[in-house]
């Protein structure tokens, strides 16, 4: 039988999904019948009651205002993260709970605005976005000019065709191979990092290659035009469980190697809403919403037990 590419799996995967969720657990997020995810419009999310204390450190005009205007840099679409539920038109997915569990715990009602990564940032520049949340991972850099909230551990992973030999534990086994990632990215700068240390050892660099849509970013793994994919690991997993022809070669903390990373909620410096923020996401991990949340997109591994604002992050230099 032919088997069809990677990327046509990824495409119908999430039509096969979609198609089982009609009889969804609201609290775990999985059709009782198939096992497959609720990738319906109808997400049956998991509520939370406002924190006063968390809605008391708001700015009043926000308060006022009544709702979270949310930054969602997954344009492209990124299972489980943030993408699109089978009309076409619903944002779904992990960051998209932890938004309105956020907004709830405010008391507030979130308002999703799908963009771009690279638009992300300059929307919560200009204060166009209040929070964004998109895997945001905390790093030295970003911390110049952002204040930050964690509420998950990041975790990256290497994804590759099934059945290779090929395997990464370190900078130097990247050396010479043709790797996807995500523009702007902290895995990007991971990259960069190695491929100066591979180059001053002696080493071919690795070639990073940029895709818009991670339906581009399989084509081009299945054709053989990259030899992997380094990107976050909720998206990886998912993605092998439900197309079935890829591995996950290595996993990284998202900080480097010595230091854990965390995604945050993140916000522009100094604009007086982070510690709201943290009191917010402090009580969602308290009343429990924040472990089901996580629980709905089986990533409970990567949970964290506090809010922390501004932690150390990943380094201007490795």
């Amino acid at each position: 039988m032919k088997r069809r590419p990677l990327y046509a799996v990824f495409a119908a995967a999430g039509l096969l999904l979609a198609a089982t969720a009609c009889s969804s657990d609201p609290t775990t997020n999985v059709s009782a019948e198939t096992g497959g995810v609720n990738t319906s419009a109808d997400q049956k999310r998991v509520e939370v009651t406002k924190n006063d204390a968390a809605a008391a450190l708001l700015p009043a005009k926000i308060r006022d205002r009544g709702t979270l205007i949310v930054g969602s840099g997954q344009g492209s679409g990124s299972v489980p993260l943030g993408f699109y539920a089978d009309d076409n038109k619903t944002p779904i997915g992990l960051e998209v709970d932890i938004a309105y569990l956020l907004a709830g715990e405010l008391g507030l009602k979130p308002e999703l605005e799908v963009t771009s990564w690279e638009n992300l940032f300059v929307g919560i520049d200009s204060a166009k976005y209040d929070v964004g949340l998109t895997n945001i991972t905390v790093t030295e850099k970003r911390k110049q000019k952002y204040d930050f909230a964690t509420y998950r551990k990041d975790d990256l992973a290497f994804e590759a065709k099934k059945g290779g030999t090929w395997k990464v534990t370190s900078g130097k086994d990247v050396a010479g191979k043709t790797i996807a990632v995500g523009s702007g990215t902290n895995q990007e700068k991971i990259l960069v990092d190695w491929n100066e240390e591979n180059i001053k050892a002696g080493l071919p660099a690795a070639t990073i290659k940029y895709f818009q849509k991670n339906t581009d970013t399989y084509l081009a793994l299945s054709s053989g035009r990259i030899d992997g994919y380094f990107g976050p690991n909720p998206s990886i997993a998912y993605h092998i469980k439900t197309g079935g022809e890829t591995e996950s070669i290595g996993k990284f903390s998202g900080a480097g190697p010595t230091l854990q990373g965390l995604i945050a909620a993140t916000t522009k410096k100094d604009n007086g809403l982070v510690k709201a923020y943290q009191a917010a996401l402090n009580a969602a991990i308290a009343d429990g919403s924040y472990a089901k949340v996580l629980e709905r997109w089986n990533v409970s591994s990567e949970a964290v037990e506090k809010s922390e604002i501004n932690p150390p992050g990943l380094p201007l230099t490795n």
